[in-house]
């Protein structure tokens, strides 16, 4: 009471939890500055029954009218504003924020949205073809999720994949469907003579997962008419690489399933000569922000020829993405890079468009 002004209230809510009112205070200004001095009034040390005590307060503070709530949902922002104070450690205060708090909901939200999504099957998979330059054959597709929301229509990754990758479970869990998708989705078009291989992307989270590779064999025992070397995993550079040891363990067991191994967008994150030469990897993809410029941008030209020849150096195969054009393709070509895909050879397509694509192709 010492520490507070003759207008304040101070309240015993119950337990070690009090509330102060504090009025007709600046925010910027006031409240920081009163904050601190009830903090220090309570660090002041207390000589009860001969010893000596010290206590500290974690304080939450919600401001009227900036959360333009009532009394009890104050209280309720105050209480949220707590967790990030004792998070931060002890003998700290945090004040609540309505647009952090506005953004965390519309999160809360959409992945409740989303988990609606997986378990009502509103997740589709569209597949790009990747072909040879030299003699136009399709060597396969690479599989890329797309989500067919009723309200909004059809809806690219970037729309919602940054919410559920924040969700550790939850992404392991979308993941896992693509790969069984992707898988069944093989077997139909292999029954139906269609001979290419599929690719699909693998997030760190679900690669590194202790049981990854025992339901990824579970997976394709499932599946025992596609051959397992038509199946092939794109990893992430950057993310496959944090924890190198791991990943090259876990791909090594992979590897001996037969499942091929690609590394998406190479060159954009953490390379490593040494590391490139350990990883069970197959084939390495140039990323389309360096394919895409690489006419006009002398850099980015020169950045496509050095992993055409890194690839070529280490025994693997390479292929570009974001070929947009005859132009981009003839000048890979030159290069030594016969491997493509991008919208100068086909968009991302639904599986039952694939087999008609495929009779027009030139």
């Amino acid at each position: 009471k010492a520490a507070l002004r003759a207008d304040d209230t101070l309240a015993h809510l119950g337990g070690d939890s009090f509330a102060l009112l504090l009025t007709d205070i600046d925010a910027a200004q006031g409240c920081p500055a009163l904050l601190d001095r009830v903090q220090a009034a309570i660090a002041t040390p207390l000589t009860v029954a001969g010893s000596q005590l010290h206590a500290t307060a974690s304080i939450r503070v919600s401001l009227y009218p900036k959360d333009n709530a009532d009394g009890d949902t104050l209280l309720r922002h105050a209480d949220q504003a707590m967790f990030l104070a004792k998070e931060a450690g002890k003998n700290r205060y945090h004040l609540f924020d309505p647009e952090s708090d506005r953004k965390a909901q519309c999160q809360r939200r959409q992945l409740e949205r989303l988990r609606l999504a997986l378990a009502r099957g509103e997740f589709v998979l569209h597949y790009q073809p990747k072909v040879d330059l030299g003699d136009g054959r399709v060597i396969g597709v690479e599989a890329l999720i797309r989500w067919q929301d009723p309200e909004r229509g059809l809806l690219a990754p970037g729309a919602f994949l940054p919410y559920i990758e924040a969700v550790e479970a939850m992404e392991r869990a979308l993941g896992d469907w693509v790969l069984a998708s992707a898988l069944a989705q093989l077997e139909q078009w292999l029954h139906a003579g269609l001979q290419f291989s599929v690719s699909v992307n693998i997030s760190a989270h679900q690669l590194m997962h202790a049981d990854f590779v025992d339901d990824l064999q579970r997976l394709l025992e499932r599946h025992p008419q596609v051959p397992r070397e038509r199946l092939e995993l794109e990893i992430l550079e950057t993310a496959a690489l944090t924890d190198l040891p791991r990943a090259i363990a876990v791909m090594q067991r992979c590897a001996a399933l037969v499942v091929r191994f690609a590394l998406d967008d190479f060159g954009t994150g953490y390379s490593s000569l040494t590391y490139l030469r350990k990883l069970p990897v197959d084939t390495l993809k140039i990323d389309q922000s360096f394919v895409r410029d690489m006419l006009v941008d002398p850099d980015d030209r020169a950045i496509v020829d050095g992993v055409i020849r890194l690839a070529a150096a280490f025994n693997r195969h390479v292929i570009a993405e974001g070929v947009e054009t005859i132009e981009h393709g003839l000048a890979l070509q030159r290069l030594g890079c016969r491997l493509a895909q991008g919208y100068g050879i086909a968009r991302p397509m639904p599986a039952e468009q694939l087999p008609a694509w495929l009779r027009d192709w030139q």
